[in-house]
């Protein structure tokens, strides 16, 4: 399956996924005019990869996202949602979250997937801020 790399744009974040390495980053900030349209392709690659994957190897998710809005929170969930249901069937799916550690919307919603997605061994991540 060839990788996903869509580059920043002011309104959309860094996707990375590099499904030969197994690891999938999200960067930047996510309020696109349509993101449902934005996010519909890379979560259907996300789930024809899963689907297709039989590697014991961790799948390693990054995500350093400063804002995102409510229509890529939805978006945001069917993506953590596939990988929690490819966790629950026995695969290690490790969430790393980063945040500025002064940001409590962020931390916030990184503790709400914790919750909301439990197969997956999330890992929080406060960064300094620059």
């Amino acid at each position: 399956m060839d990788n996903l790399f869509i580059a920043a744009s002011p309104s959309s974040p860094e996707v990375d996924f590099r499904f030969d390495e197994r690891t999938f980053s999200l960067k930047g900030e996510s309020y696109p005019e349509n993101a449902a349209q934005f996010w519909g392709e890379i979560i259907a690659a996300l789930r024809r990869f899963l689907a297709a994957d039989d590697a014991s190897a961790a799948i390693i998710v990054n995500v350093a996202l400063a804002y995102f809005n409510s229509s890529s929170t939805k978006m945001l969930f069917s993506l953590f949602d596939a990988l929690n249901e490819k966790a629950e069937s026995g695969a290690e799916v490790v969430l790393n979250w980063y945040h500025d550690e002064d940001d409590d919307t962020i931390f916030e919603f990184g503790q709400e997937l914790q919750e909301d997605f439990p197969a997956l061994a999330f890992h929080d991540h406060a960064v300094k801020s620059q």
